[in-house]
């Protein structure tokens, strides 16, 4: 039993265990402003532009009487809407991210070397042979040296 819970201390205590409680915690306050600014503000807006109807009373009824079931098709749509937006901002935060990682200096440094296949140490990618281990870098089809 202390095994387990030994191994278990090491599981829940990893870095990446941390990171994703954090990062629940953030998603769902995040999703909270996410479900207010569709329900209270994409929503009427819409509603503008679909004769003033309100998402959530759009229902289909089944059966009849005051306990007659119903299908929430307005909830289901005031959710997909709230995937959307989720979806799109997540889409505009990791595109950000994205560039903020890949600089032009990585570009640059990407293009003028290469890797010599021997001695696995970087060198000009126009070189023809390795200064460090002096083989002779194979040309290929296009032309360019390996």
């Amino acid at each position: 039993m202390k095994k387990l819970l030994e191994e278990f201390k090491t599981f829940a205590l990893k870095g990446n265990m941390i990171d994703l409680a954090v990062g629940m915690i953030i998603g769902s306050a995040f999703t909270g402003i996410v479900g207010s600014l569709v329900n209270d503000i994409f929503m009427p807006l819409l509603s503008i532009f679909t004769g003033k109807i309100n998402f959530d009373d759009l229902v289909i009824v089944l059966g009849s009487g005051e306990n007659a079931a119903t299908i929430n098709y307005g909830t289901f749509l005031t959710q997909v809407v709230n995937f959307l937006v989720i979806s799109f901002v997540i889409f505009l935060l990791i595109r950000q991210i994205n560039k903020l990682r890949h600089t032009p200096e990585e570009e640059a440094k990407e293009e003028t070397e290469k890797e010599c296949p021997y001695c696995k140490t970087k060198i000009s990618i126009h070189a023809t042979r390795c200064p460090h281990c002096t083989s002779v870098l194979e040309e290929t089809e296009a032309g360019e040296a390996i």
